[in-house]
């Protein structure tokens, strides 16, 4: 209660904790939020994670949350914070375990009405397709030179081997391939876990959808990225696999014991980091991006057999599928914000950066780079851009979901299966799942309102809306 007490209102979506309330505070924490959402907030340790991140060596204005935010490990879900290159620390808990978890929104030409009669078959289709489940492998088993090269170029490697379309990379944060990768700081370990998941989902919260265009805000901004009012469209949802987490588990056990040696007294164990200058700092940040570049091949490979299911169920007749973008969360970023060379973590959290910004595509840099939003299974996402004030309020950086309000356990416990079905079968939903436990533990129940927390990121500014989405099919692990 202590953090949330302590909370001071800054405008209307803006709560601040100041720098004193915590003598080992080096910046005061910034919440975007509304009075509904903070009933949530309050119910775990999600603030006190904000308050301890405060704390970080090298931290740069704020320790920041997004209304999504939720308890995480050692860094809240929905944390932002930006540490200086040359004193500040980049810390695995502060990018999470699924590097590159990220959302990819593919368009089609056809309307809901195109689709409907054959919803049931694309859903099992896909199902088939895009392997889903814990551990669950997919067709492409790599050897470790193959894997590497993944890692080294990530969705580049997926074009040469022909998987794709050229020119799909444009539509990639960072063109879907980190420069700054070395695979030679990956464990074999990693290696292992993840040279058989290219082209799966895995389990939790991720997924594979089929939406439709629900609701049009910004008509010019939808034309730019090519979407339109009951269009059938795709999101997928995923990132690393095992390989991501094998390489944070890596990297927190060669940094704890190290702390001392670095002079980081920290609150929580769990927020350890390295300085970023040091070879250790150096190595983690490779092996990330090296990750986070299997991630982006991963997407990238999955989008491919969408494509196919697509073409094996309508064939022709429905014209292609076109990837309008692809975001990364759980990354830690260099970059450039307000004259500063900052190291950008983004836990949970979505790159947003404004119109005219170098690396959009040029047809989306009069509108901003697109955010993909996803809600919980049976409610809405949306489609966001980028805005000038993100820059200036959150190193250009907003929400990446909906949030947690419940654990698992909790949801398992306290939401029934059967109702769960039911509910999503009465809105027209179709449900492609390979457990009973895992459809329950993400239920909308066990999510905030995604409506509340995209509301509040459109009025604070750090975000605009576009469109919002709602869920024909839906295939989970």
């Amino acid at each position: 209660m202590g953090a949330i007490s302590s909370l001071k209102r800054v405008s209307d979506y803006i709560y601040e904790i100041p720098k004193d309330f915590r003598s080992d505070m080096r910046v005061p924490a910034r919440l975007f939020a509304s009075e509904k959402l903070l009933v949530a907030i309050g119910k775990d340790r999600s603030l006190e994670q904000l308050v301890n991140t405060a704390t970080l060596p090298g931290i740069e204005r704020y320790a920041m949350a997004m209304p999504d935010i939720h308890e995480g490990y050692g860094f809240p879900i929905g944390g932002v914070v930006a540490t200086r290159v040359e004193d500040g620390i980049i810390s695995p808990g502060g990018v999470g375990y699924d590097i590159n978890c990220g959302v990819r929104l593919i368009r089609s030409e056809a309307m809901v009405s195109d689709v409907k009669l054959k919803l049931e078959e694309l859903a099992t289709q896909l199902q088939h397709d895009v392997p889903s489940g814990l551990g669950r492998g997919g067709p492409l088993v790599l050897s470790e030179q193959r894997l590497d090269e993944v890692m080294h170029k990530g969705v580049s490697w997926m074009l040469e081997q022909g998987y794709g379309e050229q020119g799909d990379n444009t539509y990639c944060e960072a063109q879907g391939t980190l420069s700054d990768a070395d695979p030679g700081f990956v464990s074999s370990r990693a290696k292992k876990r993840g040279r058989d998941q290219l082209g799966t989902i895995g389990s939790g919260n991720h997924f594979a959808e089929v939406e439709r265009v629900d609701e049009v805000f910004d008509e010019s901004a939808a034309k730019a990225l090519g979407l339109f009012k009951d269009q059938v469209v795709f999101l997928v949802h995923c990132g690393s696999r095992g390989l991501g987490h094998q390489v944070a588990t890596d990297y927190i056990r060669q940094f704890m014991p190290k702390l001392s040696g670095w002079g980081i007294v920290l609150p929580d164990r769990e927020l350890v980091g390295a300085p970023f200058h040091t070879k250790d700092g150096q190595q983690y940040f490779q092996a990330m991006n090296a990750a986070a570049n299997f991630a982006f091949a991963n997407r990238h490979f999955i989008m491919h057999n969408i494509r196919g299911a697509w073409q094996k169920i309508f064939g022709d007749s429905l014209g292609r599928l076109s990837l309008v973008y692809d975001v990364a969360h759980n990354m830690a970023k260099m970059e450039n914000h307000l004259g500063k060379q900052l190291v950008v973590h983004r836990k949970g959290a979505t790159r947003d950066f404004e119109p005219d910004s170098p690396e959009l595509p040029k047809e989306y840099g009069a509108v901003g780079q697109p955010v993909l939003i996803p809600g919980s299974m049976g409610t809405a996402s949306f489609v966001l851009v980028g805005t000038e004030k993100a820059e200036e309020l959150s190193f250009a950086t907003t929400c990446h979901g909906a949030g947690r309000r419940m654990s698992r356990t909790q949801a398992s416990k306290q939401i029934p299966y059967e109702e769960l079905v039911r509910n999503m079968k009465q809105q027209g939903i179709v449900v492609r799942s390979g457990s009973r436990r895992g459809l329950v533990e993400e239920a909308p129940e066990a999510y905030k309102d995604v409506e509340e927390v995209v509301r509040v990121v459109h009025e604070v500014g750090i975000a605009k809306r576009v469109v919002r989405l709602k869920p024909l099919a839906v295939v989970k692990g």
